[in-house]
């Protein structure tokens, strides 16, 4: 029974897979409009987020020593973001928000098929000397993982986190409505 499981959920994990990883493969980034991860609605990671809403922009810079600049990054749950990113490196890199079992699964996807190109709203692939951005609402307090699923860059660390607060703020409560 136990392997009947395993067999199942590897089916079902790598079908949301390929479904996060297909996109329209016009490469770069566009419209956040209904489409991508979690389609027009919400996901575990949050929601496509609206231009016009932004709370607030983060600068994040990708490098070819593999890393994010910054690579922990506080929002708080509500939070429209605007990631302004940078690749300052020479070689191809993205900057895709995700859960870590989601980033894991689409970096062996994109391990067996390195040159797939997609267009996402939770995601930006750039080319050396590029910018652009994600706009991306936070719906949810948490942990949301980002990473570039280039291959090779994921495993040698080119990842990340966001933390989001829950709608009380960034305090931590006792539970007894006091903040520390």
């Amino acid at each position: 029974m136990k392997t009947n499981y395993l067999a199942i959920a590897a089916v079902l994990a790598m079908a949301s897979t390929l479904s996060l990883a297909s996109g329209n493969h016009a490469g770069g980034h566009g419209d956040a409009g209904g489409h991508g991860h979690g389609g027009s609605g919400e996901s575990a990671i949050g929601a496509p987020g609206v231009a016009g809403k932004v709370t607030r922009t983060v600068k994040v810079d990708m490098t070819d020593a593999m890393r994010f600049i910054p690579a922990s990054i506080d929002v708080k749950q509500g939070e429209t973001i605007r990631f302004q990113v940078k690749n300052s490196g020479k070689a191809k890199h993205e900057f895709v928000l995700g859960t870590e079992a989601e980033l894991r699964e689409h970096y062996q996807v994109m391990l067996k098929n390195p040159e797939m190109e997609h267009e996402e709203p939770n995601m930006i692939t750039l080319a050396g000397g590029k910018s652009g951005e994600v706009v991306w609402q936070f719906t949810k307090a948490g942990k949301v993982h980002f990473g570039c699923l280039q291959p090779g860059h994921y495993d040698a660390g080119m990842k990340g986190a966001v933390t989001v607060a829950g709608a009380q703020g960034n305090a931590k409560s006792d539970g007894h409505g006091h903040k520390h």
